[in-house]
């Protein structure tokens, strides 16, 4: 038997998916990057540690991920007797693609004398090599958890980790990955920006590269950064970071204006395409259909788990 995967088109889907979700005893869970119709049917919004710690507690039967493959991944190491589904499986992330378990095993035994502190943009294999999880909201915080005597391999994000080496004064060995959104800002047209608007505030995410972390007015993590927003007396922002997040920084301070930093290329912002591959129809779908469904072996699982609790305890 199939399954119909193209909703009708006469369909609001907006109403068949609170119907679904009701019937069926789902949440829905959103990073800010994604597309705002999904912010606005999700029901909870928010970054990479809010996402782990709502998924952890929460007591729905199935766990909808609207974001990218590694957050589904971890939503189903928290949750082994949920079901947990993600709109488009081919939703993955660059940062996690650019450590291979097979390449960091070899790192990893290189280095025996370090603990592995993993940024939770990674994959549930590489999870399970870690020591410790962090997000970008409490890697400070993780790190610092540790004497400083203790040597530390941080993955896989290089410009996080080399961010966090500089606020503490630490001198971690860093995985060279990254994340391809993050890489591509441009300083010069950032520059050009500040200058046709001087009175505007620079904020940026800490994945981005350290020229252009030298120059912001502000470093945080998604969350961090629409707090800023909200709280700080400026009326004009330049955000360096995925653009989903514009949603709710318009949504929450309707009066004030933020202009996306543009990336290195013709393009005139910067979208993560795995992030927006998934769609509300695809949503639809998925809830209808109850695939595609995250699956991960037990042994693989349960030591993932481990790193990422150690994360929700400390945090």
């Amino acid at each position: 038997m199939t399954t119909n995967l193209i909703p009708d088109i006469d369909l609001d889907l907006f109403s068949e998916i609170t119907r679904l979700k009701k019937e069926k005893n789902a949440i829905i869970l959103a990073h800010y990057y994604q597309n705002s119709d999904i912010q606005d049917i999700a029901d909870f919004i928010g970054d990479s540690l809010q996402l782990s710690q709502e998924a952890e507690k929460t007591n729905a039967d199935i766990i909808v991920f609207a974001g990218v493959h590694f957050m589904a991944e971890t939503a189903k190491i928290l949750n082994p007797n949920k079901k947990v589904l993600i709109p488009d499986l081919k939703a993955g992330c660059s940062l996690s693609d650019s450590c291979p378990p097979e390449s960091f095993i070899e790192f990893k035994n290189q280095h025996n004398d370090h603990i592995v502190i993993s940024y939770i943009n990674c994959s549930a294999e590489i999870k399970a090599l870690s020591d410790v999880i962090c997000t970008s909201s409490n890697a400070k915080k993780i790190v610092e958890s540790f004497p400083i005597e203790q040597k530390i391999i941080f993955a896989p994000d290089k410009n996080l980790g080399a961010y966090i080496n500089k606020i503490t004064g630490r001198e971690m060995l860093l995985w060279n990955g990254s994340c391809m959104v993050h890489e591509l800002f441009s300083k010069n047209k950032l520059e050009n920006i500040k200058r046709n608007h001087p009175d505007a505030l620079i904020i940026a995410h800490p994945e981005c590269e350290d020229q252009i972390l030298k120059i912001v007015d502000y470093i945080g993590s998604t969350t961090s950064l629409l707090n800023f927003t909200v709280n700080n007396q400026a009326n004009k922002f330049i955000v360096v970071t995925e653009t989903g997040i514009l949603h709710q920084m318009q949504k929450k301070s309707p009066n004030k204006i933020f202009i996306p930093a543009p990336p290195d290329n013709s393009c005139a912002c910067n979208d993560c395409p795995h992030m927006k591959r998934n769609t509300l129809e695809k949503l639809y779908s998925c809830l209808l259909n109850e695939l595609p469904e995250i699956v991960i072996p037990e042994l693989t699982r349960a030591k993932a788990y481990l790193s990422i609790k150690k994360m929700l305890d400390l945090s």
